[in-house]
């Protein structure tokens, strides 16, 4: 299978994809140095490349280089966060109409996947031929369309469209043979829009591949007639959202270090963006020229202390679910912190319930939170406004991460609370199972996320026996 990576995880998933017998296609030039590799343009089974905040990656591909690198990521990273999403992008599906809202139709597609289309798209039908687009991938309703598209590697036919050229080929000739041959080519009803990688194909692959797509459409429509509604008639890609974690991050640093000069940390200081990233860039090349490593880590450190928290300062602090929701906590002051350990408060502007506690929440009342680095726990002890201890919850997730503004961590669902009378009790176990069997998470994340509840729930019964 092939892979095109970009992003600033490149250099370690590269490393591991050519391990597990994947071929790396349109490399950067930094890339090709480094691996020793030649120029390959063959059309990539999956594209890879940065979330937006950084904090992972968003691959987008054939089902089964997909579930390959489901599987690697799975194998060699404890905390990796996989979040496939199962409507098909780009697939065609005879949807059937559920009901509709504002102007919006909502389309049951199969397997418990409801998508969105717009009113103005529909003329009645009650079993529509849908196709799910690559707008909101990931989000819960996808946002389908009745403007069909079959897509190819070079061309993609378009229902009741012209011929068209990407804007990415620039040369003039060049577009204007394309546009020629598409329109020679086009099938009635249908238009041809020429992709990039079609500039450098031979006149015969481009017609062998119009040929096949429109052998689709015949397909398609046979099987539009005879389907039943809801079901899926021409699959498409597939798209996953992938999060790295703290100690995914140690880990693909390792990955890195086997190929190019890696300092400790690197993917963190590369995901903090800005100043932090340019001057890590710095510090690496240094260490490529030959500087003394841990000379160079010593004065990148001390070049960006200043970008990070220390005592008193205020930050945000990102509840990060499995489902990939982040719940904003609110700002936190912290109280100490330190190469080993973080504490941090936050007070509470509303009222509310302590949900497991038992216990009312007031305005006033006083969250107090400490964690050791590297620990998959964060303790937070409440307090009302007089200083009276209202019960201590004890979070369960992925070691703290300490970012120059934020404080962020992903929440594993599982609890240990121990309520007001001294009791404890776990909580929310179920909920981590179930990201385990739809492998969200790795079995080796759920087996030691689950122990260490039951160990922190024994210290603290023993603790606060006969409180």
């Amino acid at each position: 299978m092939k892979a095109q990576v970009r992003g600033i995880y490149t250099t370690a998933l590269t490393k591991m994809l050519l391990k597990n017998g994947f071929e790396i296609v349109n490399p950067s030039l930094a890339i090709k140095k480094r691996f020793k590799l030649s120029e390959n343009s063959a059309p990539p089974d999956i594209k890879i490349k940065d979330r937006y905040d950084l904090q992972g990656i968003r691959a987008l591909g054939k089902r089964e280089a997909i579930e390959t690198l489901h599987s690697i990521l799975h194998s060699n990273l404890e905390d990796v966060l996989t979040r496939k999403w199962r409507a098909s992008v780009d697939g065609i599906y005879k949807g059937r109409v559920a009901e509709s809202d504002n102007n919006v139709i909502y389309v049951d597609i199969g397997e418990n996947i409801v998508g969105r289309l717009p009113e103005s798209e529909l003329t009645g039908e009650k079993s529509p031929l849908v196709q799910v687009e690559r707008k909101r991938m990931g989000f819960k309703h996808p946002v389908l369309t009745t403007q069909l598209k079959i897509i190819g590697n070079y061309a993609i036919l378009s229902q009741n469209s012209k011929v068209g050229v990407s804007l990415k080929i620039r040369n003039l000739n060049k577009r204007t043979e394309l546009y020629t041959l598409g329109k020679k080519l086009a099938p009635q009803g249908w238009g041809i829009i020429w992709r990039e990688s079609a500039a450098n194909q031979l006149k015969e692959v481009l017609e062998s591949e119009v040929k096949i797509l429109n052998e689709k459409i015949k397909y398609l429509n046979k099987k539009a007639s005879k389907a039943e509604s809801p079901s899926l008639l021409v699959e498409g890609s597939y798209f996953i959202d992938v999060e790295f974690p703290c100690l995914s991050k140690k880990s693909l640093d390792k990955w890195r270090s086997t190929v190019a000069p890696t300092l400790d940390g690197h993917h963190f200081y590369k995901s903090c963006g800005g100043r932090v990233s340019a001057a890590l860039e710095m510090a690496e090349k240094l260490i490529e020229k030959g500087e003394e490593k841990s000379k160079v880590e010593e004065s990148f450190k001390n070049h960006i202390a200043d970008e990070f928290p220390e005592e008193d300062s205020i930050v945000d602090v990102e509840h990060v679910k499995l489902s990939g929701m982040i719940f904003h906590l609110g700002q936190a002051t912290i109280e100490s912190i330190n190469d080993l350990e973080v504490k941090y408060s936050r007070v509470m502007r509303s009222n509310g319930f302590y949900d497991g506690l038992n216990v009312e929440k007031e305005v006033g009342d006083k969250a107090v939170s400490q964690t050791i680095i590297g620990e998959l726990w964060i303790k937070t002890e409440y307090f009302s406004r007089r200083g009276e201890w209202k019960g201590t919850y004890i979070n369960l997730n992925t070691p703290l991460e300490v970012y120059p503004k934020t404080l962020r961590y992903v929440d594993l669902e599982i609890d240990v609370c121990i309520k007001p009378d001294g009791s404890t009790e776990i909580l929310d176990v179920d909920k981590l199972e179930k990201a385990v069997q739809e492998k969200t998470i790795t079995r080796r994340l759920f087996e030691k996320t689950k122990a260490k509840a039951k160990e922190l729930e024994k210290t603290y019964k023993t603790k606060y026996q006969g409180f």
